[in-house]
């Protein structure tokens, strides 16, 4: 079974609130017969979308193939949130890899977010971008930890986030689950599918060549790589794999580090003058669960409302139940809200939940494992890739030096221990610990 048609029908967008409120770019063509190109891409989200850009400005020959339409995965229907440094928070990086290089991946990260704002910018993209990301603590424990990072993030990086506590973050967000919080006013959110929608026509603007609804199903490696369809071939000097969640069984080497996982999201009625009662200002928030709730205001007043995972091909057969049971937990005030709509999604994690980007053969690359950060990570990995490519590297090398290890057991163990894991930090919390 694979992911890529497991709960979706082909070549359609999810019924989703992004959906809806999207422009739809045209649909690009099939691949059929045979093609050629200097680079092939594998995978039309924010990865592949960003690298064939820099790719095509850089006057090279692109070729990108995306087996639904561009933007279709995660880059489409996920959180919206455009978050500061790495999925790892800095005082977890240092530990991990030293203050040295711990210092080089916030300015990734940071490199990243102005990526995303400056093309953004440059390629006139509406995808509602707004400033402000909030993380707030459910416990005492958990709101003196981002307490305590916000001013480690302040003596250490220069970077400043305000710190929030009871009464302050409750005049943010009246939910009664939280005891406060910090804000992050240099992190921002967005519509994403638009976003990769304008990343896509961006990138044919360039000269990239897009290929919609051309599911690859398999690559011969060697020193020409042939990249083989269901109705056509290409042959490419060089590849990149950019197909996170959605990579199945095309390279193996990978899969055994990355993992996909479910996440879910809804979106409820226009809730009009009610949305005090979930955020006074058009800020994002993420809380401090292991299973992380994340939401934010749309631009016409409806809550979004992200959380809950699954581990396997099938998505739950009501998505609208297994989110409005947290949304309730965290907003009690909203229980006679209509849900509109209800969609889910497959990202990639990695064990340490840090991204993998790796060079597999001298002309093999590829880059994957955002872990739940992937709007900045993503784009700014494209850019990364597009570089190494062209035999300009330091960012990717300095990405590709992170230590993500593969899962114990591989592919057939990996989902069941992290479902154990996921059922003992959720008694956990519940508990309160």
């Amino acid at each position: 079974m694979d992911l890529l048609f497991s709960n979706d029908r082909r070549g359609e967008y999810p019924q989703s609130w992004y959906a809806a409120t999207s422009d739809m770019l045209p649909p690009f063509p099939k691949l059929e017969g045979e093609a050629r190109a200097d680079v092939c891409i594998i995978g039309g989200g924010y990865t592949g979308l960003s690298a064939a850009l820099h790719l095509a400005e850089a006057g090279l020959d692109v070729a990108l193939l995306e087996a639904h339409r561009v933007g279709f995965g995660a880059s489409g229907r996920n959180g919206g949130q455009l978050g500061s440094g790495q999925r790892q928070d800095q005082v977890s990086l240092e530990k991990m890899v030293g203050a040295a290089n711990a210092r080089v991946l916030w300015d990734l990260g940071e490199e990243a977010k102005a990526l995303c704002r400056s093309l953004i910018a440059e390629h006139d993209i509406d995808c509602y971008l707004r400033d402000g990301v909030a993380w707030c603590g459910s416990s005492k424990s958990d709101v003196q930890h981002l307490h305590h990072y916000a001013e480690h993030m302040g003596e250490t990086y220069g970077y400043e986030i305000e710190t929030l506590d009871r009464e302050a973050f409750h005049a943010l967000c009246p939910s009664p689950d939280y005891r406060g919080g910090v804000l992050d006013m240099g992190a921002a959110h967005l519509h994403p599918l638009r976003f990769a929608l304008g990343l896509a026509k961006a990138a044919a603007g360039a000269g990239a060549r897009i290929y919609e609804t051309s599911h690859v199903e398999s690559v011969e490696q060697g020193r020409e790589v042939l990249i083989h369809t269901g109705s056509g071939t290409l042959r490419a000097g060089q590849v990149i794999f950019a197909c996170n969640g959605y990579l199945g069984g095309l390279e193996p080497k990978v899969a055994a580090k990355v993992m996909p996982i479910n996440n879910f999201v809804v979106a409820t009625e226009p809730l009009g003058e009610r949305t005090r009662e979930v955020l006074t200002r058009d800020v994002a928030v993420a809380d401090s669960k292991f299973v992380v709730n994340y939401f934010r205001l749309s631009h016409d007043g409806r809550l979004l409302f992200g959380g809950g995972e699954s581990y396997g091909y099938r998505f739950p057969g009501d998505i609208k139940a297994l989110v409005r049971k947290p949304m309730l937990e965290i907003f009690p005030q909203l229980e006679d809200v209509k849900i509109d709509y209800a969609w889910g999604g497959t990202l990639a994690i990695t064990m340490k939940r840090l991204p993998l980007l790796a060079r597999l053969a001298p002309n093999v690359l590829t880059a994957s494992g955002y872990s739940g950060h992937g709007v900045g990570t993503a784009v700014h990995a494209g850019r990364l890739l597009a570089e190494a490519v062209r035999g300009q590297s330091a960012g990717f090398d300095a990405m590709a030096a992170l230590p993500v290890p593969g899962f114990p057991g591989g592919a057939a163990l990996r989902s069941p221990l992290l479902a154990l894991a996921m059922s003992w930090y959720a008694l956990r919390d519940r508990l309160g610990f």
